[in-house]
């Protein structure tokens, strides 16, 4: 009682007079407190199933950060786009007014599994379903870390309230606010609840730098002999997926910081797309998904509750929230040593790139910065269908610093360690997005073991004609021929040209890097002809 009085004076002095709070409730109470206000429904298989309205994916274009002194190192851009302090305290104060006399749910807790980097933070919800999101995804407190709790950041989260463009002075009826100076984030408009996940990682990618960690974009598991790999990609790559390994146990599924002495997760919990989830082919995700889970826009029978996991009637993005703990001997204490393996996943809707190949570290720098992939339908608002892109470090949308700080300290990372770098294609494969197949999980699951196990360490490797990458000759377990895209596409001329587009739209983009990067990096491109 006294902790939620004390809270509750907390936030009369930020100018929030709310009725209740309730504060750090635990996952049945929060379960049964968002059924009793009808914020959901249960699955058949215990889940709550929630949905987040006219909004089914982050709202990038509508993401803010305060134009302030502590944020003197953002690297402003159409992504990290400047906003003033006066409008970010104008519509803070329209979310107290739309919080006055309501009751709260709230979450104290940790981003960061290192007690040494960790971020103490506050989740402020209008909806009880959000602040069981934020209590399976972050890291959960033992009672002696709230006896002294100071919140590093606060999440003021009104997703109900929308802005009012001509009134408010924003962008549309959606604002993420990112106030360093104030330690403080505002959510309006949305109630997708990705948008409170992705703005802590935001403030951790700003944050860690300084203190020489290094923030990542990936997932990461650990084999039987101990040996780390991390999976690099935006949403809809395969990192949650691949990381699920029954051979290997997951570490986290989407956000880490790499130390020197090694890796740690930010988050207590995965957050998956679950779009055609399949039992089969990805068992333990499928298993993880019960009570004190949480669905987003998944369709499911209103007499039986059973999912409809092929269903994109609502979105292509649907999601699942679950404890790190659900997922069968995972690592619930969220660190591990350094990696051994990198992979980045690229979900090339174009066909053009190899299913796997090696990369050298200068090339490693060059498709770090570069971060080509495809933006896969649903993840953002108004994503129908796959698109390519290049999204830096795999990660622009939560990049607030420049992005060759990141390169450099990847680099370094890299070199300390003699670490195995590797590119692999997730998407399309004899031809483009409409026209080829998307590689199965379980065949790019083969190529991630052989690569893992050493079987890839002694094979014939040969540069790709334009990209330059090395790729392998051969595979075990693999077809022969699979491995070489252009022999899979049925007119080896279509893909020539296809590959000098895609190449042409590498260097261009590589353009900004120019003369900011070592020579070696910079040169580990493709060629914009066949060498």
């Amino acid at each position: 009682m006294k902790r939620r009085m004390d809270l509750k004076s907390a936030l009369d002095d930020l100018g929030f007079s709310v009725r209740e709070v309730y504060l750090n409730l635990p996952p049945a109470e929060l379960t049964a407190r968002a059924l009793a206000r009808e914020e959901g429904i249960l699955a058949a298989n215990g889940a709550l199933v929630v949905r987040t309205g006219f909004r089914t994916g982050r709202s990038p274009a509508d993401r803010f950060i305060v134009d302030e002194p502590e944020a003197a190192s953002v690297a402003w851009s159409d992504v990290n786009q400047k906003c003033s302090p006066e409008l970010f305290d104008k519509l803070l104060k329209k979310a107290a007014a739309h919080l006055r006399d309501r009751d709260v749910f709230a979450f104290e807790g940790f981003v960061g599994a290192d007690r040494q980097h960790r971020l103490p933070v506050r989740v402020i919800a209008e909806k009880a379903w959000h602040a069981l999101f934020a209590q399976t995804l972050f890291l959960r407190p033992d009672p002696v870390d709230l006896e002294d709790f100071l919140p590093g950041f606060t999440i003021i989260d009104c997703g109900a309230l929308h802005a009012d463009p001509d009134a408010d002075g924003t962008r549309s009826s959606v604002f993420v606010g990112i106030s360093f100076e104030r330690k403080m984030v505002l959510i309006l408009g949305t109630l997708y609840a990705g948008e409170i996940k992705k703005a802590l990682f935001t403030v951790m990618n700003y944050l860690l730098p300084e203190k020489g960690v290094l923030p990542l974009h990936c997932s990461a598991n650990v084999g039987r002999k101990g040996d780390v790999a991390l999976y690099f990609g935006l949403s809809g790559t395969g990192k949650t997926t691949l990381s699920a390994d029954p051979d290997r146990r997951l570490v986290g599924d989407d956000e880490h910081g790499w130390a020197d002495y090694g890796v740690f997760n930010f988050e207590g919990g995965c957050y998956a797309k679950v779009i055609r989830l399949s039992s089969t082919a990805e068992p333990q995700i499928y298993q993880a998904i019960r009570f004190g889970s949480v669905l987003e826009n998944v369709v499911v029978d209103p007499m039986t509750r059973a999912i409809h996991w092929d269903d994109d009637s609502i979105t292509e993005n649907t999601r699942a929230t679950y404890p790190i703990d659900h997922i069968p001997d995972a690592i619930t204490d969220g660190e591990a040593g350094p990696p051994r393996d990198v992979f980045f996943l690229t979900c090339d809707a174009m066909g053009v790139m190899p299913p796997i190949s090696r990369l050298t570290p200068e090339m490693a720098g060059y498709h770090f910065l570069s971060g080509f992939t495809a933006k896969v339908a649903g993840t953002e608002d108004d994503v129908k269908e796959p698109s390519p892109t290049f999204s830096t470090c795999f990660g622009a949308p939560f990049m607030p610093r420049d992005p060759v700080v990141y390169a450099t300290l990847l680099r370094e990372r890299i070199a300390q360690r003699d670490v195995r770098c590797w590119l692999v294609n997730t998407g399309w494969s004899g031809g483009p997005y409409g026209v080829g197949e998307r590689m199965s999980i379980g065949f790019t699951r083969r190529l991630l073991k052989a690569a893992l196990d050493g079987d890839l360490d002694d094979v014939q490797y040969v540069p790709h004609s334009v990209f330059r990458v090395l790729v392998p000759r051969s595979c075990p377990d693999i077809p022969a021929g699979t491995l070489d895209q252009r022999g899979m596409w049925q007119d080896p001329d279509v893909y020539d040209a296809a590959a000098a587009k895609l190449a042409a739209q590498f260097i261009e983009n590589f353009r900004q890097y120019e003369g900011r990067v070592p020579a070696g990096v910079a040169a580990a491109g493709p060629v914009a002809a066949p060498v």
